[in-house]
């Protein structure tokens, strides 16, 4: 599909983002967060959040750094939960980022938030652990499971920012949920309903999550290893990433500095299993993605995988791209590798990474890897980032429920 000017070769508005925020366990702002990814850090650390006695494996990925305080002015905190309070705190920066401020935006015609997420406002959900761990946590308080309405999320963007003409919503599509944000928020703004799009995902590490997946046996001892050999699972992470989106005339008319365009998006949704992912669906998602975008598959130059390091995952998710990309396979990089599984964060913060490399042309690597398992045949960029010069970026997002989303990132050349 032809890409001139501020529309598509079928009339639609070209859609930039042109703004960025990001916290995770290697780094908080884009600035930082870009830097450590270059670097190839690692941010896995002892589990500290909360009480993890009794658990076989307590690693995982923190936010550190972080003064919710810093970033909440009109909101009381005790009203605003932990993934919440990520979520307000990414999207001031992506804002700053962009150049703007909430009351040019209120100046604008309606806007739209989504933030996706797994979890939602959970902060713990204490009481039920003991019946998810076997053996159960015989020390462990039995406390009320709380929950705040995932809903409250957006909406809490939404007032502390004081915007009253927008549409607020949050996505709980699991781990997907960030790259559906993104994908509603491309189609608010290409189809002309907003002004501009504020999207992402927000989650915090809970100790329900720690329990689910220990049980489910998907924990790494120690790191996470995508597409090794000697993988063992994943690490939980929290954090958020939110992006602002705006049409390309609006962008250039402000002289806004433009990380990539979001060029299209595919969600499916197969409910073949409660947790394992299918190939033919996955194949299927990423093609209405590439459709969606007006591209081949031999145009894609990166792909941000899923990349969660369990065993049946990286190998569907490869399988999946083969019989997309046949023997071309693009080269693949797993950011889960430094900050852990983010949950309804993850492909967001994945679509904050490809801009990135998009803009500043290098690829984030795949961290910690020794040895690549041959069922995961690709060119995962081995624990040091590379300078490339990519111009489209497919981000890949793969959920309980059979739950797929793909966003697909490209350089926006006027």
């Amino acid at each position: 599909m032809a890409r001139t000017g501020d529309r598509t070769g079928d009339g639609r508005r070209r859609v930039v983002i042109t703004g960025m925020g990001v916290l995770s366990s290697i780094g908080n702002g884009v600035e930082q967060f870009a830097e450590a990814l270059r670097a190839g850090r690692v941010g896995t650390t002892e589990i500290t959040r909360f009480d993890t006695e009794g658990f076989p494996y307590r690693r995982g990925h923190q936010v550190a750094g972080f003064a919710p305080e810093d970033w909440i002015v009109h909101l009381p905190l005790e009203e605003v939960g932990p993934a919440a309070r990520f979520a307000i705190a990414a999207t001031r920066m992506a804002l700053a980022d962009a150049g703007l401020s909430p009351v040019e935006l209120q100046e604008r015609r309606r806007g739209f938030i989504a933030v996706g997420t797994t979890d939602g406002g959970i902060p713990d959900l204490d009481g039920v652990v003991e019946a998810v761990l076997p053996g159960g946590l015989e020390d462990m308080p039995a406390e009320p499971a709380r929950r705040v309405p995932a809903s409250q999320l957006s909406v809490h963007v939404a007032r502390e920012l004081r915007l009253g003409n927008v549409e607020a919503m949050s996505i709980a599509t699991a781990c997907a949920a960030g790259n559906y944000a993104i994908g509603a928020g491309l189609d608010a703004v290409r189809s002309g309903d907003c002004a501009y799009a504020l999207v992402g995902g927000a989650d915090a590490l809970c100790r329900k999550n720690l329990a689910g997946f220990t049980r489910l046996g998907l924990v790494a001892e120690t790191e996470c290893r995508p597409f090794d050999a000697d993988r063992d699972g994943l690490l939980l992470g929290e954090g958020a990433g939110m992006l602002v989106l705006e049409d390309a005339e609006s962008a250039r008319a402000r002289g806004a500095r433009v990380y990539a365009e979001v060029m299209g998006y595919g969600l499916n949704c197969d409910a073949h299993h409660p947790v394992a992912p299918e190939r033919e669906s996955v194949g299927r998602c990423i093609r209405l993605a590439l459709d969606d975008a007006g591209i081949k598959p031999d145009d894609v130059d990166l792909v941000s995988a899923h990349g969660t390091g369990t065993k049946t995952n990286d190998v569907t998710e490869v399988q999946a791209m083969r019989d997309v990309f046949g023997d071309a396979m693009p080269r693949t990089a797993a950011v889960k590798s430094m900050i852990g599984h983010t949950m309804g964060a993850a492909s967001a913060i994945g679509a904050v990474a490809s801009a990135l490399a998009i803009h500043h042309g290098f690829i984030p690597p795949t961290a910690n890897h020794r040895g690549t398992d041959p069922e995961c045949a690709v060119d995962c960029v081995p624990n040091r980032s590379v300078e490339a010069d990519i111009r489209i970026v497919q981000n890949t997002a793969l959920a309980f429920g059979g739950n797929n989303a793909v966003v697909v990132l490209g350089r926006h050349d006027d």
